[in-house]
């Protein structure tokens, strides 16, 4: 599969188009479709409500470019498959349906209580409520969250999610999972259908930020199709798996087992919720202008020519986030020569910035420079901490410094390697080529390999794959799984996280001093104290000159003018919250 290019020169123009537009749109000028009375206006759902309403029914009718790695609660990693998943699965605790910040406190989802957790901060109890069932009738009980919990541990077969609760739990690996140790893992006790308690070997403030993970859903033993669940999940929320074909089409149609009285979460207002996916984000753009759909699934941002329509056209159906990830290059240290620090920070130097971020569309639509790995949502950030100059250049390569690193690393005349990005993402496409043409700059000759989004897992994701295939440039984003950062920087920069397929430690960082850092700032209860730690983690990485972070990721995305209930999240990266969602 390919996606149409857009040139460099393109690619610039539209980013000063959309400022211009952005700014048009914030004044209110332009004749958009909420002088029409059919959108609620510019930025109406960023961060706060719009159309609320409790009225039922209708087709909730996403698109997309890019399928979920897995529907498998226990394996999936995107975000936006996250928010999609509390559609047919539920937690202990979730994020409140709220919009904006207030969306990051925890409420009670399957229990009836936050935790009862004890003096010493090491035993978490909780109490079921009534009446919460699976798609056949049947009962939640506290054994299948235990076994979806376990699932965790069996990642010979289920790879790609996130682990943190296997290694709070079981640090030291004894476990053997699930589908090996039919007895049950002893750390997690179910004394009573309706009782769950989790024993911590050791304190850790984020625990129950774990458990709002959808990696912590109930999974039934008899329903579990182990690596082929992510096909047809058993569903315990308001709707159920009806088709599914990868890449292609998903339906959702209502669970009639599923009781609003044991639900204070999900409204469930649509009687059908499809998902299609195509591969071409141009053709997608227009088929939301032109009103086929309703939003889309992956919320990365409309593309060049699809926002400078719809802020020209239709500011009102219109909203301009930010998301609290971080795009950025990475450079693994098992493809040669980026096992050396001078020829990875002759990269950060001779990348143009202003460039990249252009390319990702601007300051509006892109977001700002990126000066460093930890994103705003983040404790501990400081989005002025600038250890390579980069925002004090204002972006531009320094190429005299970018040469004396190459001539350091034994490189004086360049190198050659090559960029991985997704295919069906031309924004990523276009950032790959602008740091490609600011590299050339310095003698290094990067080729752009375009591999195929739906099998990110397994491409970017195996370090073995990387290394045959010469991937010295990874281009990716990331965002905290929960905010802190234990839920932002484990993934990426501990050691225990570097994983034979599903990896997201794309760099291989692989150091004692960083895995100890973490270990004190998880053990810190003073949240303060822990926010100073992390940011000194940050510092760390960015000295190992791993990443070259391109920017602090904003989006335009589009809401149609049917939707009710709308608003952006902190708790989803400032995609919508998709449990909320009607349709007029």
């Amino acid at each position: 599969m390919t996606t149409q290019r857009t040139s460099r020169r393109r690619i610039a123009a539209s980013a000063v188009a959309v400022a211009a537009l952005l700014s048009t749109a914030a004044c209110g000028g332009g004749s958009g479709s909420d002088s029409e009375g059919k959108a609620p206006g510019y930025n109406a759902a960023n961060g706060k409500l719009a159309n609320a309403s409790d009225k039922k029914g209708g087709t909730l009718k996403f698109i997309g470019t890019q399928d979920a790695d897995s529907w498998d609660t226990t394996r999936g990693y995107y975000g936006f498959a996250w928010d999609f998943m509390r559609y047919y699965s539920r937690t202990l605790i979730t994020s409140k349906p709220a919009p904006g910040k207030e969306s990051s406190e925890l409420v009670p989802d399957l229990a009836k209580s936050k935790a009862k957790i004890s003096d010493d901060g090491k035993t978490y109890e909780y109490e079921l409520r009534d009446g919460i069932t699976w798609e056949d009738g049947k009962p939640v009980t506290s054994k299948d969250i235990k076994y979806g919990i376990e699932r965790q541990w069996a990642q010979d077969v289920l790879s790609g999610g996130p682990i943190y609760i296997k290694d709070t739990l079981d640090p030291d690996g004894k476990y053997k999972g699930p589908y090996k140790d039919e007895g049950g893992f002893d750390a997690i006790e179910t004394p009573t259908d309706k009782k769950i308690v989790f024993k911590l070997p050791k304190r850790n403030g984020d625990f129950e930020q774990m458990l709002a993970m959808p990696s912590a859903s109930p999974v039934r033993k008899d329903k579990d199709t182990k690596s082929k669940y992510g096909l047809k999940p058993f569903s315990n929320g308001p709707y159920k798996f009806e088709s599914y074909t990868p890449n292609k089409k998903l339906t959702l149609v209502r669970n009639p087992e599923w009781k609003k009285s044991s639900d204070n979460i999900r409204k469930a207002l649509p009687d059908k919720i499809t998902v299609t996916l195509l591969t071409n984000a141009d053709e997608m753009d227009k088929r939301l202008i032109n009103g086929d759909y309703d939003l889309d699934i992956n919320a990365t941002g409309m593309e060049a020519a699809g926002r400078q329509t719809a802020l020209k056209e239709h500011k009102g159906n219109i909203d301009n986030p930010s998301t609290g990830y971080i795009r950025y290059a990475v450079f693994p240290q098992t493809v040669k020569p980026f096992d050396n620090i001078h020829c990875r920070k002759a990269m950060i130097y001779g990348s143009d910035h202003k460039s990249i971020q252009n390319a990702r569309g601007g300051p509006l639509a892109g977001g700002d420079i990126g000066t460093n790995m930890l994103p705003a949502l983040v404790p501990g950030s400081d989005l002025k901490y600038d250890p390579y100059g980069i925002a004090k250049n204002e972006g531009k390569a320094d190429i005299a410094k970018a040469k004396a690193e190459l001539k350091k690393c034994g490189k004086p005349n360049g190198f050659k390697t090559t960029i991985a990005v997704r295919n069906n993402k031309q924004v990523e496409v276009a950032s790959a080529e602008a740091m490609q043409a600011s590299l050339k700059k310095i003698g290094i000759t990067a080729e752009v390999d375009e591999y195929d989004g739906a099998q990110t897992t397994g491409i970017i994701g195996n370090p073995d794959v990387v290394k045959k295939k010469n991937y010295g440039i990874i281009i990716m984003g990331w965002g905290p799984d929960f905010p802190s950062g234990q839920g932002y920087g484990m993934p990426l920069w501990h050691s225990k996280y570097i994983l034979d397929n599903g990896n997201n430690n794309y760099a291989m960082i692989d150091d004692p001093k960083i895995d100890k850092m973490f270990a004190d700032a998880i053990a810190e209860l003073d949240k303060d104290k822990a926010a100073e730690k992390y940011a000194a983690i940050n510092a760390e990485v960015m000295k190992g000159a791993y990443y070259l972070p391109f920017t602090f990721e904003k989006n335009i995305i589009w809401r149609s003018s049917r939707l009710t209930n709308i608003s952006t999240t902190d708790a989803f990266s400032g995609r919508y919250d998709y449990a909320t969602l009607g349709v007029k």
